[in-house]
């Protein structure tokens, strides 16, 4: 017995935000010295590192458990499931509800029961709680909902991923070009076929590793409302990714018994696309194996990083016909892959 993927959704934000949004911001380094560069410049370089172009943000009127939710009914409808029927709904999120304007994030009750609560689901057997673990937690919470299915606790459960990004950026800080808002969600499911989940693998390095992103003061030293935002030590989270993940990769694949040449698809954490192709280059250089052409899909050039969001909403554009050149048929092996804040990481192995 294992546990399948029966249904799928995404929600997209309809506030397109392209790279000259950001040109009358004035940007700072960890110093609180003001960056000489032209902002067109940064933003090339921005384009250059990490693809991106353009990135969505929730409407003013919505918060992360809204987008959550609407994720989740597209879920539902496309499993064609009784949402009575799910025995745990697991929602990803890292920074809570934060309303338009405000800085202050609300997570109690959590974002779970605010989206059973959304979907009016009666059945008080269905639990509902967050899962906090960086930009893996939608893949973490996959793996918690296969092991209540493997353990016999649950037959079908709701895994969602929910973020706002854009509400906890420093508008001073040029990293704040990078997130996004956006959520993802998946019914997940009992089965005794051949298919679904592999092998799974999960990893925190905390000795020294905790503090590579966190929160911290504006880089604007004129800022004295103290504040918080995301703040990312962007080289040392490189090296770690590119040290760790791809021999994380590898490990979750041979534990499956899959070969390498016998993978269709890797669905990674859309953080960044040179970091991602360079991860995905080591993976395949640990079976000196070329990669693949068409191997890893890329949305970030549109959509940015909406952290535990990206890798579902992936799937579901891809499983919707919503990316021309990625297809998923039935018998590919599927990696999904991620590393985040924590510094975790994480990995599956799925059959379709």
């Amino acid at each position: 017995m294992t546990s399948k993927i029966i249904g799928v959704g995404s929600y997209l934000p309809s506030e397109i935000i392209p790279n000259p949004f950001f040109q009358d911001h004035r940007f700072f380094d960890e110093k609180g010295n003001e960056l000489m560069q032209d902002n067109a410049t940064i933003a090339k370089k921005l384009i250059e590192i990490t693809g991106i172009t353009e990135r969505k943000y929730a409407s003013n009127a919505f918060v992360a458990s809204d987008l959550g939710f609407f994720a989740a009914q597209e879920a539902i409808k496309n499993a064609k499931v009784d949402p009575e029927k799910i025995d745990y709904l697991i929602c990803a999120q890292n920074f809570g509800d934060v309303p338009y304007g405000k800085n202050q994030s609300d997570a109690v009750p959590s974002l779970a029961s605010r989206i059973k609560h959304h979907l009016k689901i009666k059945n008080n057997y269905c639990v509902a709680y967050d899962v906090l673990f960086g930009c893996p937690g939608w893949i973490e919470g996959m793996i918690q909902a296969h092991t209540f299915i493997k353990a016999g606790i649950a037959k079908t459960c709701l895994v969602i991923g929910t973020e706002t990004l854009s509400r906890v950026c420093d508008a001073h800080d040029r990293d704040s070009m990078i997130f996004s808002d956006g959520a993802g969600a998946v019914i997940i499911q009992e089965t005794h076929d051949d298919y679904g989940i592999k092998a799974h693998l999960s990893a925190s390095f905390t000795l020294n590793e905790m503090d590579y992103l966190g929160f911290g003061r504006s880089y604007n030293t004129e800022d004295q409302s103290g504040t918080k935002y995301i703040k990312m030590r962007g080289r040392k989270i490189y090296e770690f990714a590119l040290s760790n993940v791809p021999q994380a990769m590898k490990k979750c694949l041979d534990d499956s018994g899959y070969k390498i040449n016998e993978l269709s698809k890797i669905l990674i954490h859309q953080a960044n696309e040179k970091m991602d192709e360079e991860i995905v280059k080591r993976f395949y250089k640990l079976y000196n194996t070329e990669v693949p052409e068409n191997i890893m899909p890329m949305i970030i050039s549109k959509l940015g990083n909406s952290s535990v969001a990206t890798v579902p909403t992936l799937l579901s554009m891809i499983l919707n016909n919503e990316l021309p050149k990625h297809h998923i048929k039935k018998d590919d092996i599927i990696l999904f892959a991620s590393v985040g804040a924590g510094m975790n990481i994480n990995a599956i192995v799925y059959k379709f």
